[in-house]
């Protein structure tokens, strides 16, 4: 048994004496997959956190007096929200602190159970902030109903969609999305931008992406890197491709340079053979002058020597003449003949030490 605060006050019941079950089964799977939706993606965006509870079709006593009343998700803040080890099998409000839900859900399968007048009351009465009214079966007429409760304990209808609620700091509206392979609308939590929270299957989705495109960056990245080494290894060999052909243009230059220096050495060689011959030919020459300067030294002793003989030609025509006029001095004129015989005969022993063969002069 519970002990109240309040002396006058019986001892209440526990969590574990009160009925847990009303034996009344939900229309449909959609009602609890809805909850399922909304309590999963609490429990991980709330993940860091153990101020809160979610309940779903779970029986809510709000005072011992009054039957239990079984929201099919309701938000609980403020509460611990793991409470012993076998967990909760009701919730009841004087065992938590008398924290009452913020927040209470209702699906709608397709006959209504009170949802939108009986259970509005009672939640308004008992307090709850959010009462939530989703019939997506319904035709015709809006599925997701909004209230909040005002200052008088009365909900006022709200029309944002999604609806954020500040005193819990989350969102709430519909929109169409996949949760457990279904794909259709659903019930969602929204952050205070409006953006939706994802589900846990598409947090995974979204890590399997994020893990597949980083792998993906990764095989890119490797890729990347082989290409690099592959363009470096083909730049090195560019490079030494290169360097060998630099080299051989080196060598070919200094081939080039040795060529142009054995050349240049030709060329100056042959200028100096050119050099040589040339004063070779100008000692060629001055020899010729020279031969020529004899020669006309020869040619001028050749004229005096023919000088000589026509002096002497004309001594011996005058001797002719003078023994014909005088026969007397014919004796002196043979002496004299015979003295200019000796002196041509020594005339010509000199030519002939000069090199002129009297026998040829003319």
């Amino acid at each position: 048994m519970f002990r109240s605060d309040d002396p006058t006050q019986k001892l209440l019941p526990t969590m574990e004496e009160l009925p847990y079950k009303d034996g009344k089964p939900v229309d449909s799977e959609i009602q609890d997959l809805i909850a399922d939706l909304l309590q999963s993606i609490l429990a991980y965006i709330w993940a860091n956190r153990n101020d809160w509870f979610f309940g779903i079709n779970m029986r809510w006593y709000y005072s011992p007096d009054e039957k239990a009343i079984t929201p099919h998700g309701f938000l609980s803040v403020g509460v611990e929200r793991i409470k012993g080890e076998n967990l909760r099998f009701n919730y009841v409000t004087w065992e938590e602190n008398r924290v009452v839900p913020s927040l209470a859900i209702e699906v709608v399968s397709k006959t209504p159970r009170g949802e939108y007048k009986e259970k509005k009351r009672k939640y308004a009465q008992y307090g709850i902030l959010y009462y939530i009214i989703y019939a997506p079966a319904r035709v015709g007429k809006q599925k997701l109903i909004l209230y909040r409760l005002n200052r008088e304990r009365k909900y006022e209808l709200q029309e944002d969609n999604p609806l954020w609620m500040p005193e819990i700091l989350l969102g709430i509206g519909t929109e169409v999305g996949t949760f457990q392979g279904i794909t259709r609308e659903w019930l969602y939590w929204y952050d205070q931008q409006g953006n939706r929270y994802p589900t846990i299957e598409e947090v995974q989705q979204q890590e399997r992406q994020a893990r597949q495109q980083a792998e993906a960056r990764r095989q890119q990245a490797e890729a990347r890197k082989q290409q690099e080494q592959k363009e470096l290894r083909q730049a090195l060999a560019l490079r030494q491709q290169a360097e060998a052909q630099r080299q051989q243009k080196e060598k070919a230059l200094q081939q080039a340079e040795a060529r142009r220096q054995q050349k240049e050495k030709a060329l100056q060689q042959a200028a100096a053979r050119r050099q040589l011959t040339k004063a070779r030919r100008q000692q060629e020459e001055q020899a010729l002058q020279k031969a020529e300067a004899r020669r006309q030294q020869k040619e001028q002793a050749l004229q005096k020597a023919e000088a000589r003989r026509q002096q002497k030609e004309q001594a011996l025509q005058k001797a002719v003449a003078e023994k014909q006029q005088e026969h007397q001095a014919r004796l002196l004129a043979e002496q004299r003949l015979e003295q200019v015989k000796k002196q041509a005969e020594k005339l010509a022993a000199r030519l002939r030490e000069l090199g002129i063969d009297p026998d040829k002069l003319d």
